[in-house]
């Protein structure tokens, strides 16, 4: 591949720069200021290289970080290997400090099936745990909730290591900023925040998105410090952030470090920069921080100008060839099978002997509690989180008395922060933990929305990652809790690819699923119906044991008439089938909706020909819908009637006793199977 001409300054224009910058150079050596110097060339040089590509259509979309490379350079050469990077789009230097292989990191910016991302995401939307890097999420705020569970993996472990995580000015304005800071610094978590505030958010200027003047002001809301930097000054990055993270490595503590800094190019290459006022770009391309640091090492003699031409030279070439080498890789090739094989980490059960055949009566809530207990004793790295969970036991006390047992470190009191504590088990996942997520309702989880749909769910799918993560969502109608206390939200995620769903209706289900949802290396969302918790009672194992997912159970055979139903909805089927003793009527416990079991739907609608499903969520755009589809696609011609839908009433939930009764799809199942059965 012919070399083309580069679009940055040249030799000359750095020696004769604007030396606004004061540089000290400290105690910092010849070697390390040498490194510094080829560590932002290549980002540099790389940059030039794909707006190139960029013109000429070989790649799709690019995020400048001309001007601001001082940043993720300065960071992450001031931490050690192993130290949890999660950095934004601009941080090009952050991915080439960490030595990535230049060939791999141009196919993912093409798309190409040999990137990190096998063609699934673009640009640096991506991690590596190798490299210790977390992807990001084009949220911008979320990743920072990451960086908490990172470095309390980091704590637990007793290990001397930092996180950092970038966000830019616009990111602050995010809730996910605030409850990352607060939880930060509760839990004493070495946290870097490190705020690229490059003057616009998109095309917002500072001016519109805060009032504060410095946004390292905001860290003393908090309890913790905060410094504000010249972000283009290469070495006050090294120096200030090398200080940083030593004080944080012996003494845990977050810090909230902004780096000014100025974005000369778009948001993205398409959008141009036309807000920006034109003086304001050329001032800021006077401190250029690759010229300027250029400049600075010839003027020190420190590098000549021969030696600065033969490492571009040098670097130029090897960008050259690992291109090409990218460029002849193979574009993606599209395989359904292949890519719904990898929306979930493979994952299979232990086989696992129980100890003892004896069952024990446990009410539903005392199952839970024996299956939490069971697996904090088994993985001595999983963590439970949640609001009040600690000493109080939680507001429906299934961890009452765990404190005792497995101490603070492992029963975590949350702040009221549901999506920075579904972030921090994204983190802790990252480093090998699980955690179990206690929603104090499962409403709440609302609150958390864009963790669980966007970076639990995808987070494998993207890049390899995991999310080692259970959410226990106590949920349902019954108890006049009213709308905010009592819905039953799973079609909401039942949507969303990369999520498995339990929802179980039998205390021993809700353990061994329980059970088998920790084991689980994939997000699973655990629905408990809370009006189940002290009514109902069964026989269940004592020991250790799995109630795989994606099981449904027949728990009663019939010949007339399937009911195919979760949940709460499965004590009514069993108790409404009583008021038609002369008819056979088979009932399907789907326990999970997914993995769902397809197969068990459709051997119970061959057999019966009549088919009522029911859920206690509201009728329209429920799982109903979903599981009448699949019938009517797949087991038509074994059908004798239409299918019939039970739900509730599309409304809110009501709080008023009758209201609810009214409310509920259980007021309307006799009616609706009486119309099943007499068609």
């Amino acid at each position: 591949m012919k070399p083309e001409k580069q679009t940055g300054l040249d030799i000359a224009d750095a020696q004769d720069f604007d030396v606004s910058i004061k540089y000290d150079r400290k105690v910092i050596t010849d070697e390390e200021l040498i490194t510094l110097y080829l560590t932002i060339l290549k980002p540099r040089m790389i940059e030039e290289k794909m707006l190139l590509l960029l013109r000429k259509g070989r790649i799709s979309k690019w995020f400048s970080g001309i001007g601001q490379e001082a940043i993720a350079v300065g960071v992450t050469n001031a931490l050690e290997d192993d130290e949890y990077i999660l950095p934004m789009h601009r941080n090009l230097g952050v991915f080439t400090t960490r030595n990535m292989p230049l060939d791999k990191l141009f196919m993912q910016l093409q798309g190409k099936h040999g990137g990190f991302s096998k063609g699934r995401e673009r640009s640096f939307h991506f991690g590596s745990n190798e490299h210790h890097i977390v992807g990001m999420i084009s949220h911008l705020g979320p990743q920072m909730a990451v960086a908490d569970g990172v470095a309390l993996a980091s704590r637990l472990r007793k290990e001397k290591k930092i996180a950092v995580t970038f966000c830019g000015d616009g990111g602050t304005s995010e809730g996910d900023f605030h409850e990352a800071l607060n939880v930060a610094a509760v839990w004493d978590l070495p946290v870097l925040f490190v705020v690229e505030n490059n003057g616009y958010g998109l095309s917002t200027p500072v001016s519109e998105q805060f009032r504060c003047k410095r946004l390292s002001d905001r860290a003393k809301g908090y309890g913790i410090k905060g410094y504000t930097i010249d972000g283009n000054d290469i070495l006050e990055v090294y120096q200030v952030t090398s200080e940083l993270v030593r004080m944080m490595r012996t003494s845990p503590q977050p810090v909230l470090l902004e780096c000014n800094t100025f974005r000369i190019r778009g948001h993205e290459e398409a959008s141009g920069v036309k807000y920006v006022p034109p003086e304001l770009i050329s001032e800021w391309q006077k401190r250029d921080p690759v010229a300027h640091f250029e400049g600075f090492l010839l003027r020190k003699g420190i590098l000549s100008k021969k030696r600065i031409e033969t490492i571009r030279s040098e670097t130029l070439a090897r960008i050259e060839t690992e291109l090409e080498e990218a460029l002849l890789d193979e574009p993606v090739s599209v395989d359904s099978e292949h890519e719904l094989s990898e929306v979930f980490y493979p994952s299979q059960l232990p086989e696992i002997q129980l100890s003892s055949s004896e069952k024990k009566e446990m009410r539903f809530v005392d199952a839970i509690s024996d299956g939490l207990r069971l697996g904090l004793r088994r993985h001595k790295n999983l963590i439970l989180m949640g609001q009040d969970i600690s000493d109080y036991g939680g507001v429906f006390k299934v961890t009452e008395g765990f404190i005792e047992e497995f101490g603070r470190d492992r029963l975590r009191n949350t702040p009221l922060c549901e999506s920075a504590i579904i972030g921090a088990g994204v983190g802790l996942s990252a480093k090998g933990y699980k955690s179990v997520i206690e929603m104090q309702f499962a409403d709440f989880v609302s609150s958390g929305f864009t963790q669980v749909v966007n970076n639990l769910a995808k987070t494998h799918y993207r890049w390899g990652g995991t999310s080692d993560v259970v959410i226990r969502l106590p949920c349902g109608a019954g108890v006049s809790a009213g709308p905010f206390h009592s819905q039953t939200m799973e079609a909401w995620f039942f949507h969303t690819p990369g999520l498995k769903i339990a929802y179980p209706a039998f205390p021993e289900d809700a353990k061994g699923m329980l059970l088998a949802a920790i084991e689980d290396p994939n997000p699973v969302l655990f629905f408990e119906h809370k009006k189940l918790y002290r009514s109902l009672k069964g026989l269940v194992p004592e020991g250790l044991y799995f109630t795989p997912l994606g099981r449904a159970r027949t728990l009663q055979e019939g010949s007339d008439a399937s009911i195919i139903t979760y949940g709460a909805g499965v004590h009514w089927a069993l108790e409404v089938v009583k008021d038609f003793p002369d008819i056979s009527i088979e009932i399907v416990d789907l326990r999970s909706l997914c993995p769902l079991d397809w197969q068990a739907v459709s051997d119970t609608v061959q057999k019966t020909n009549r088919v009522l499903v029911l859920h206690e969520a509201n009728l329209t755009g429920g799982v109903g819908g979903e599981i009448s589809a699949f019938i009517s696609e797949e087991c038509f011609e074994s059908l004798d009637a239409p299918i019939v839908r039970v739900g509730s009433l599309d409304t809110p939930v009501p709080f008023t006793g009758l209201l609810e009764e009214n409310y509920l799809a259980r007021n309307f199942l006799r009616s609706k199977l009486e119309f099943l059965l007499e068609y």
